[in-house]
């Protein structure tokens, strides 16, 4: 049996030209050259990486030149400028006449601290007073007994030395005339001269028994003076055990219970006053050493931003803080209320024309020394000098140029390379 062949189904093919083959040999070879030509810089980059990390995983951000702003937010806590303490002035049973949250005016009682002793005493105080004024008012009068008896002594010597002088006038013309011996005449000189020894001895125990008596009775007016001002003193005492208002506000806490017995100089309650309020912060100690009276300060409460002045510092530190007061400018906010939260923030410093960057975890990565910076998807291991800090940017005063991409996210993915491929 006889198998046939195929040859009647095959087609006879013409030879293709030598040209177009070399023409499709010369497309490829471009294609491959382009190819290569495209993709050597990234295979140059690839090998030249020591780290290759995803775009997506880094946060890039640029170098900017402007105005730079240190500042610090910290929570604040709506407090009265104005909240003064009552302290009982005596020991006694204390009687409020108001609870706590109601509202009072200056000037308006409060409590009352009933103190028997204090009282008591009081009496006798004033008792003693008038016993002195009565002791005065006797003295005034023996004073003026004793003045008048003094003048009477110096008047009878007067009268005494008038008659003397009188008697000698007519001795010595009854002697002139041969009426009287010199022997009279000489009795009559000496009455004379008696006299006016009397008269002057009687001035002068005038002058100084007048001294005395005024003496004596301003001794009395002394302890009347000062018995007064004891007095005075005991009845301030008795006054301040009722409390007074000193303010227009509110009763804040009360310190002791009703009808209680208080000591002396022990708080009782509080008296808050609405019209003044002021901001109390606790600030981090890492910035005490940049806080300064006078700082400009903002304070958000709700929408609405409020300017506000740093008034005082305090001198201690307490769980690594420092308590500071911020006062608001004119006018006050309306609607604050005691112990309120509000944001602050505190102007500490301001630079202009500064090269800075948006602040990130690449600090704490780099311990504030290294930046990466990134050209053509490379990111360059950079030393960089930083200097102030903000809330939300960076000062840089060596080691980077305005324009400069940086990735300002964590760079512990790169592992300290000197260069890291970031891949799209």
């Amino acid at each position: 049996m006889k198998i046939s062949d195929t040859t009647s189904q095959d087609t006879i093919l013409e030879p293709r030209p030598r040209r177009t083959r070399l023409l499709w040999i010369s497309f490829g070879a471009a294609v491959l050259l382009m190819t290569v030509w495209m993709t050597a810089p990234a295979i140059q980059r690839w090998s030249q990486a020591q780290e290759s990390v995803s775009e997506s995983r880094l946060r890039l951000a640029t170098v900017t030149r402007g105005d730079f702003v240190r500042d610090i937010s910290v929570q604040g806590r709506v407090v009265a400028a104005v909240s003064p303490v009552l302290y009982a002035s005596d020991m006694g049973t204390i009687t409020f006449a108001v609870e706590s949250g109601d509202s009072v005016r200056s000037g308006q009682v409060l409590a009352t601290i009933d103190s028997p002793e204090l009282q008591n005493r009081l009496l006798q105080e004033k008792s003693r007073l008038a016993s002195l004024e009565v002791e005065y008012q006797r003295q005034n009068i023996s004073t003026q007994q004793q003045q008048l008896e003094n003048q009477k002594a110096l008047d009878s010597a007067g009268i005494t030395l008038k008659a003397s002088r009188r008697e000698l006038a007519r001795a010595q013309q009854a002697f002139d005339q041969g009426a009287y011996t010199a022997v009279e005449l000489d009795r009559a000189r000496d009455d004379l001269e008696t006299a006016e020894v009397l008269h002057r001895h009687a001035e002068m125990d005038a002058e100084l028994d007048n001294n005395r008596l005024e003496f004596e009775l301003q001794t009395r007016q002394l302890d009347v003076d000062q018995q007064k001002l004891l007095v005075e003193d005991v009845e301030r005492q008795v006054n301040s055990l009722t409390l007074i208002s000193p303010v227009d506000g509110i009763v804040g806490n009360l310190l002791v219970d009703q009808k209680t017995n208080v000591i002396r100089n022990q708080p009782v309650m509080s008296v808050v006053d609405l019209s003044a309020f002021e901001i109390e912060v606790l600030v981090p100690e890492s910035y005490v050493d940049d806080l300064a009276i006078g700082m400009v300060a903002d304070v958000r409460s709700g929408n609405q931003v409020n300017n506000a002045t740093l008034v005082a510092i305090s001198p201690e530190i307490i769980d690594n803080q420092v308590t500071a007061r911020l006062r608001f400018e004119q006018p006050v906010p309306d609607g604050l209320r005691q112990n309120q939260r509000l944001s602050t923030r505190i102007l500490l410093e301001q630079k202009q024309d500064v090269l800075m960057v948006p602040r990130g975890q690449f600090v704490e990565s780099g311990n504030g020394r290294v930046a990466y910076v990134v050209r053509d998807g490379m990111a360059y291991r950079t030393p960089i000098v930083m200097g102030a800090t903000s809330l939300s940017s960076i000062e840089i005063l060596d080691g980077l140029q305005a324009g400069d991409t940086i990735v300002v996210s964590s760079t512990d993915l790169f592992n300290g390379a000197d260069t890291v491929l970031i891949n799209n």
